[in-house]
C-alpha cells in the first residue's frame, strides 16, 4: 500500500465527537507529517517517520508528589495519554486496550512499561480524582497507571512538549494519539482510536526489545 500522510500528534478529538486534524505541528518544527505504512514499517500502529521525543514535564502525580515524567520513564518502554476523567469514550477506551495489552504481552514487558495519563481538565481532575479514575484500569501485572495534574500553564507546556496540540474547550478536545516511548527517549509508533488492544501489545514487544 502506498504510503498515507498523517498529521500525527496533531488530531484532536471531541469526546463524544469525531476526529479533527490541526494544521500546526508542534513538537519540532519543520518536521513532516507522520508516515503510515510503508515498506520499512513494522508496526501495527501509526509508524511516526520523524520520531517523537520523550518531553521534559514535571507534574503532580494521584498521590500528591511531584513527577519528573522523564526521569521516572527511564528504564522501560512509556505510553503516554493526554484526557480527562469525565471523557464518556475515547479515554476510557484508550485506557482499557493498554491495559488488555499489558496482560497480552510478556509479563517481563509488561512490568517494564510505563503508563502516563496527563489530564487536560486539571480544574477537576485533582490528583484523588486521577487515583480513582485510573484504578479501574490496573491490571496486576505492570505498574499502576500514574495520572498527573498541575495548574493549566503546566499542563499546556507538557501538552507542547510531547508535540501534541492544546487541548480545548476545558479540555474536552484532546488528542487522540497513545504515544509509545522506547528506552531511547524517542516514539517511532502511537496509536488512535482506529488502533486495538492488539497492535498495542504487539508494537510494545517491539519497542521493548529495541
Amino acid at each position: 500500500m502506498a504510503p498515507a500522510l498523517l498529521a500525527a500528534g496533531l488530531l484532536l478529538a471531541g469526546c463524544g465527537g469525531t476526529a479533527e486534524a490541526d494544521a500546526g505541528h508542534d513538537h519540532a518544527a519543520g518536521e513532516a507529517p507522520a508516515t503510515v505504512s510503508g515498506p520499512s514499517n513494522p508496526y501495527d500502529g501509526l509508524y511516526l517517520q520523524s520520531p517523537y521525543q520523550k518531553p521534559e514535564f514535571t507534574l503532580t502525580d494521584q498521590s500528591g508528589a511531584a513527577y519528573d515524567f522523564q526521569a521516572q520513564t527511564a528504564d522501560g518502554p512509556t505510553l503516554l495519554f493526554f484526557g480527562y476523567t469525565n471523557c464518556p469514550d475515547i479515554c476510557p477506551t484508550t485506557m482499557a486496550d493498554v491495559a488488555v495489552a499489558l496482560q497480552t504481552v510478556d509479563p517481563a514487558v509488561a512490568e517494564r512499561t510505563h503508563v502516563v495519563f496527563v489530564t487536560t481538565d486539571p480544574t477537576r481532575d485533582s490528583p484523588e480524582v486521577l487515583g480513582e479514575y485510573l484504578a479501574r484500569f490496573g491490571t496486576g501485572v505492570a505498574p499502576a497507571i500514574v495520572g498527573l495534574t498541575g495548574d493549566q500553564s503546566q499542563i499546556d507546556a507538557a501538552q507542547l512538549a510531547a508535540g501534541v496540540p492544546l487541548a480545548e474547550d476545558m479540555g474536552q478536545q484532546h488528542s487522540s494519539l497513545l504515544l509509545l516511548y522506547g528506552t531511547d527517549g524517542e516514539a517511532s509508533v502511537a496509536f488512535d482510536a482506529g488502533n486495538t488492544s492488539r497492535d498495542i501489545a504487539h508494537d510494545l514487544a517491539l519497542v521493548a526489545a529495541e
